[in-house]
């Protein structure tokens, strides 16, 4: 085994319903990217939710974290049966993690792998060459935000993405207008994480749209123009902060997520100190978003 290619594995054997929650606590751990071990199996009563990490962290750390997940998604600690750790080569679960995944379907938008041959479809496809620290934009939360796009964004109004992740929403709003033949849109796209700027822009490649989109290291500041629709997916405690410039910067369109269906009291009343009294609010699983319309 190739000591340099080494990462590290969390094998969490979970009663079958609290897999999410477990995923959950594994990205609040860092974790590079999770998988299932049941996909595309029978149902059974447990299985087991893989994390992978450069090193693996602290056991108490663990523990307390599985806790709150578990609490949040309405799970006893008890759902947890067995914790194990082992090394892993990088290459092995990373083949594997790309197997698994395929296309997911919203009203308006396919989201498929690369490598994935999509036919005889009226929908838009984006495609994207998944990492597993950046998933493969097709959690709760990235679904809630092309349902606002599918409904509120149109042809020719400019785009701003804070937190872009893969860049998928920001792709999906250019595929969207370019339908239409939109002339002059103006697209950006932050995050803080430049390897994750990096794989947006390959994922902007891939669809054909590098050169409409403008991809920056940072967050939304003071300086930033004014975008029609602004979408910010990422989590209440970074909302927050910022949640003034995403108001101000909004001229028509603003939606929220990453946030927590427990903590949809917490954004509603930052919101009101704002003055923002109308906004949407939509449910998927356990997460929310959170529209306004100016």
């Amino acid at each position: 085994m190739n000591t340099e290619n080494i990462w590290f594995a969390l094998d969490i054997t979970v009663v079958s319903g609290a897999s999410e929650a477990i995923e959950f606590a594994l990205n609040q751990l860092d974790a590079l990217g999770t998988e299932i071990n049941n996909l595309g199996k029978k149902p059974t009563e447990t299985l087991v939710v893989n994390g992978y990490f450069r090193e693996l962290p602290d056991d108490a750390l663990v523990r307390t974290q599985l806790n709150e997940a578990l609490r949040i998604y309405d799970f006893l600690p008890a759902a947890v049966h067995k914790i194990e750790s082992r090394p892993v080569e990088n290459v092995d679960w990373l083949f594997e993690w790309k197997k698994h995944w395929k296309p997911t379907e919203t009203g308006k938008f396919i989201v498929a792998p690369s490598w994935e041959n999509v036919e005889n479809t009226d929908k838009i496809v984006i495609r994207i060459e998944p990492q597993m620290a950046f998933g493969t934009g097709t959690h709760e939360t990235t679904r809630l935000c092309l349902q606002a796009i599918e409904e509120h964004y149109r042809s020719a109004m400019s785009f701003l993405d804070v937190g872009t992740g893969t860049g998928i929403l920001a792709i999906a709003a250019v595929k969207s207008g370019s339908k239409f033949k939109a002339q002059g849109s103006k697209f950006t796209a932050y995050d803080t994480d430049f390897d994750s700027i990096t794989n947006a822009k390959e994922n902007a490649a891939i669809n054909e749209v590098s050169d409409q989109i403008d991809f920056r290291v940072g967050s939304i500041s003071a300086e930033d123009s004014e975008y029609d629709f602004v979408c910010a997916n990422i989590t209440v405690d970074v909302i927050i902060p910022i949640l003034s410039l995403l108001i101000e910067k909004s001229k028509r369109v603003l939606i929220l997520s990453g946030i927590l269906s427990e903590q949809k009291d917490l954004i509603v009343e930052e919101l009101k100190k704002y003055d923002v009294r109308n906004a949407k609010i939509e449910f998927f699983g356990e997460w929310i978003s959170v529209l306004i319309e100016k």
